[in-house]
């Protein structure tokens, strides 16, 4: 994450300050480095109030010791400013940033690293944001003074491309973002050799970008690579093992090899407890995406007390205002929505949506994100006059953070023809779901699993409408994009399989439909046992088609053991 390798860069330049000015001012000194030393502490134990507290006396005794234009006190504006955005507090992380800006301009002049390490912090806070038009201008800039006053292949300059880099990591543009990743790779080998911690994050980052883009397979062994470099050189107990544990463990989940990725997250989840305490954010990270593991199972007795002990954990240690709060709330939301429990779901999306525009403004992405949700609760209960203002205004703020070909937009587009859709204005969806279409395949390429998604929605879109020669060929190539990335046995290629069957059963094709639909439920059973919702729905498909082919005995079996796993 940019915010991790900003906050290495900010202490590595304070601790160097530090050194220096005690040498002129010994009375000073020992009091200065105690303060700084614990305020990283408290920072890197999560205690976001009590390290912005420390941060403030060593600001007020910078300002009173060496004057109020002087670079220390620029160093201690950076610190304070990043605890500040750790906590949400955005205003204040910007005026501090700003301001340590000038002085160290003014001090340093406009061509000095320091100054490229101020361009960086606040590109870095615009990001938090989402306001990635502004945060652009300062990471070019800072790369640039770093590239003309260190030379291209000084340690601070990786770390300026990193910050680029993410930049464009984070608006999807995945091609921008790679050769620069790439460049860092090499810079890092060379500088550091192949063992070296920075070449590790440099991989883990790499991997991350085509762990998003669906490059499953490129991914894998730059994260297995990560493990074994963390494990050799910190040991098997270490927070950074820990990190690649759940990596991996999360691009298994993506692949839905979920008994592999259980153990890992079990892992990581020991590990971070016993180093950081059970109360830290970290942890509560890592009970979500285990949550989210059991939930997809359907084993929701073990995701429940999960998601509620993460949204714990960040309301007690960030206060009840922050957006890491907001995501928690939404992911419990998403929790009780899937499962029917609409009036525990909508309390909870509104009071995220309520955080989001507190500290982020009504136009941020992430506040679209919550628009998105509470809409998606309001439809699967068929409010559809309440969602489609909420889609509306989401896909408008999307548009205006990203421009019109951005992924984000794809899926408003969809959610809107979606609206359209169960509505039966067939019309006004079509040309949406074939919007959403083209902008994924432009981002994403066309065998990219989000191109699959739209995919399956065109063709349930002309399926509705008993257009099979359109819908079949869609179903089809969703079919292959998606046993191309996931493999032959992932829950998306089941759901693909019934899809397509669904469109030769309309069509009284039965025997074409038999085989898809047992090949569904047997990726289904394998995935997630006997008694998941899933199997229960795909075994009802399949009697069905037995009493449509008039074979009564096979559809008794199908019922029978519906039965059975309702009563599980």
């Amino acid at each position: 994450m940019v915010i991790k390798r900003m906050i290495r860069l900010f202490f590595t330049l304070n601790e160097w300050l530090v050194n220096l000015w005690v040498s002129w001012t010994q009375d000073v000194g020992s009091a200065w480095y105690a303060l700084n030393q614990e305020m990283v502490s408290l920072y890197q134990q999560g205690a976001y109030d009590h390290a912005i507290e420390v941060a403030e006396r060593v600001l007020a005794m910078a300002d009173k010791r060496f004057g109020p234009a002087h670079p220390q006190v620029a160093t201690s504006l950076n610190n304070l400013g990043l605890f500040y955005r750790a906590r949400g507090r955005y205003t204040q992380a910007e005026a501090c940033y700003q301001r340590a800006l000038t002085l160290f301009e003014q001090a340093l002049g406009p061509v000095h690293p320091d100054v490229a390490t101020s361009l960086n912090n606040l590109a870095t806070l615009y990001c938090v944001q989402g306001l990635h038009a502004q945060a652009e201008p300062f990471c070019k800039r800072a790369l640039a003074i770093a590239e003309q006053a260190l030379g291209p292949d000084h340690a601070d300059v990786l770390d300026n491309l990193s910050a680029l880099a993410e930049l464009y990591r984070v608006q999807k543009q995945y091609a921008a973002a790679e050769p620069l990743y790439q460049r860092m790779l090499v810079l890092r080998e060379e500088r550091l050799g192949p063992e070296h911690a920075e070449v590790a994050r440099t991989l883990n980052t790499l991997a991350e970008l085509y762990r998003i883009q669906g490059h499953y397979v490129q991914a894998e062994p730059l994260y297995q690579r990560v493990r074994q470099i963390r494990e050799n050189a910190l040991g098997a107990d270490h927070p950074e093992v820990a990190t690649s544990l759940h990596n991996l463990a999360t691009l298994y989940y993506a692949q839905g090899r979920y008994a592999e990725a259980e153990p890992l997250y079990q892992r990581a989840l020991a590990i971070r407890e016993q180093v950081l305490g059970v109360e830290h954010t970290d942890v509560a990270q890592i009970l979500n995406n285990l949550a989210l593991l059991y939930d997809t199972q359907g084993q929701y007795a073990q995701a429940e007390p999960l998601y509620e002990r993460a949204l714990a954990i960040r309301e007690r240690v960030l206060g009840p205002e922050h957006p890491d709060v907001a995501r928690s709330l939404n992911n419990l939301a998403a929790f009780y929505n899937a499962r029917g429990q609409y009036v525990q779901a909508e309390p909870l999306y509104c009071r995220a949506l309520v955080v989001r525009e507190a500290l982020l403004g009504a136009d941020h992405p992430d506040v679209a994100g919550s628009l998105n949700n509470l809409a998606l609760l309001y439809s699967a209960q068929g409010q559809y006059l309440r969602a489609k203002p909420l889609y509306e205004r989401a896909l408008a703020i999307f548009e205006v953070a990203f421009g019109s070909e951005h992924p984000n937009v794809a899926t408003g587009l969809n959610n809107l023809a979606e609206i359209y859709r169960v509505q039966g204005q067939y019309a006004q969806a079509e040309p949406l779901y074939q919007r959403a279409l083209a902008i994924r395949e432009q981002v994403f390429g066309p065998e990219h699993p989000h191109v699959a998604g739209s995919l399956n929605n065109l063709a349930l879109l002309y399926r509705a409408q008993d257009q099979y020669a359109q819908a079949e060929p869609l179903y089809q190539r969703a079919l292959v994009i998606f046993e191309q990335v996931f493999g032959a046995a992932h829950p998306s290629v089941a759901t693909s399989l019934i899809n397509l069957a669904g469109v030769y059963r309309a069509q009284s094709d039965y025997a074409q439909a038999e085989p898809l639909y047992r090949r569904a439920l047997s990726i289904r059973e394998t995935l997630f046992g006997p008694s998941h919702p899933s199997v229960v729905a795909c075994l009802g498909n399949l009697a069905d088609l037995y009493r449509s082919m008039g074979l009564t005995a096979e559809a008794l079996e199908m019922e029978e053991r519906v039965h059975r796993a309702r009563a599980n």
